[in-house]
Protein backbone atom coordinates (compact mmCIF):
# COMPACT_ATOMS: atom_id res chain seq x y z
CA UNK A 1 0.00 0.00 0.00
CA UNK A 2 1.45 3.26 -1.06
CA UNK A 3 1.27 6.69 0.42
CA UNK A 4 -1.74 7.06 -1.42
CA UNK A 5 -3.59 3.92 0.05
CA UNK A 6 -3.28 5.44 3.45
CA UNK A 7 -4.16 8.73 2.70
CA UNK A 8 -7.48 7.10 1.70
CA UNK A 9 -7.73 5.33 4.94
CA UNK A 10 -7.58 8.48 6.99
CA UNK A 11 -9.91 10.29 4.67
CA UNK A 12 -12.63 8.10 5.68
CA UNK A 13 -11.42 8.04 9.29
CA UNK A 14 -11.85 12.27 9.33
CA UNK A 15 -14.99 12.22 7.84
CA UNK A 16 -17.12 15.51 8.90
CA UNK A 17 -19.28 14.34 11.53
CA UNK A 18 -23.12 14.68 10.81
CA UNK A 19 -24.20 15.05 14.22
CA UNK A 20 -23.63 16.91 17.13
CA UNK A 21 -23.78 16.23 20.36
CA UNK A 22 -25.89 19.29 22.28
CA UNK A 23 -27.11 17.69 24.91
CA UNK A 24 -23.70 18.76 27.56
CA UNK A 25 -24.44 22.53 26.79
CA UNK A 26 -28.25 21.85 28.25
CA UNK A 27 -26.93 20.01 31.13
CA UNK A 28 -24.08 22.32 32.53
CA UNK A 29 -26.96 25.54 31.33
CA UNK A 30 -29.46 23.51 33.70
CA UNK A 31 -27.30 22.70 36.38
CA UNK A 32 -26.03 26.65 37.21
CA UNK A 33 -29.78 27.58 37.21
CA UNK A 34 -31.27 25.14 39.20
CA UNK A 35 -28.15 24.62 41.55
CA UNK A 36 -25.95 27.57 41.71
CA UNK A 37 -28.00 30.21 41.70
CA UNK A 38 -30.10 28.56 44.18
CA UNK A 39 -26.60 27.96 46.31
CA UNK A 40 -25.23 31.71 46.00
CA UNK A 41 -28.80 32.61 47.30
CA UNK A 42 -28.69 30.63 50.16
CA UNK A 43 -25.22 31.54 50.87
CA UNK A 44 -26.47 35.51 50.27
CA UNK A 45 -28.93 35.23 53.14
CA UNK A 46 -26.48 33.22 55.65
CA UNK A 47 -24.37 35.74 55.35
CA UNK A 48 -26.60 38.36 56.08
CA UNK A 49 -28.37 36.71 58.65
CA UNK A 50 -24.69 36.35 60.26
CA UNK A 51 -23.86 40.27 59.28
CA UNK A 52 -27.06 41.60 61.47
CA UNK A 53 -26.13 39.79 64.71
CA UNK A 54 -22.22 40.77 64.75
CA UNK A 55 -22.40 44.18 63.43
CA UNK A 56 -18.66 45.68 65.26
CA UNK A 57 -18.64 49.35 66.99
CA UNK A 58 -17.35 52.12 65.48
CA UNK A 59 -14.05 52.81 66.29
CA UNK A 60 -13.51 56.38 68.63
CA UNK A 61 -13.19 59.66 66.53
CA UNK A 62 -9.42 60.60 66.68
CA UNK A 63 -8.96 64.08 65.13
CA UNK A 64 -5.33 62.91 63.32
CA UNK A 65 -4.10 66.24 61.72
CA UNK A 66 -2.77 64.51 58.46
CA UNK A 67 -6.22 63.03 58.14
CA UNK A 68 -9.44 65.08 56.36
CA UNK A 69 -7.72 67.98 55.17
CA UNK A 70 -10.23 69.75 53.58
CA UNK A 71 -8.04 73.11 51.21
CA UNK A 72 -11.02 73.60 49.38
CA UNK A 73 -14.37 72.64 49.14
CA UNK A 74 -16.31 70.28 47.20
CA UNK A 75 -18.00 70.75 44.49
CA UNK A 76 -21.01 69.89 45.51
CA UNK A 77 -23.11 70.30 48.47
CA UNK A 78 -21.95 72.20 51.50
CA UNK A 79 -18.38 71.31 50.53
CA UNK A 80 -17.58 69.28 53.59
CA UNK A 81 -19.20 65.99 52.85
CA UNK A 82 -17.47 63.88 49.93
CA UNK A 83 -19.52 61.97 47.08
CA UNK A 84 -20.27 58.96 49.10
CA UNK A 85 -20.79 60.54 52.15
CA UNK A 86 -22.10 58.38 55.16
CA UNK A 87 -22.84 59.70 58.48
CA UNK A 88 -22.67 56.39 60.29
CA UNK A 89 -19.37 55.40 58.92
CA UNK A 90 -17.35 58.65 57.24
CA UNK A 91 -15.79 61.38 59.80
CA UNK A 92 -16.01 65.05 59.10
CA UNK A 93 -13.00 67.33 60.02
CA UNK A 94 -14.69 67.89 63.36
CA UNK A 95 -16.13 64.41 63.99
CA UNK A 96 -18.92 61.78 63.04
CA UNK A 97 -22.51 63.19 62.40
CA UNK A 98 -24.42 60.32 64.14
Amino acid sequence: MGTWGAAQQHGKASAPVTHRAGGGGRTWRALSLLGALPAVALCMANVMLQQRHHRPARPTFVPYHHLRIRTKPFPWGDGTHTLFHNPRTNALPSGYEQ
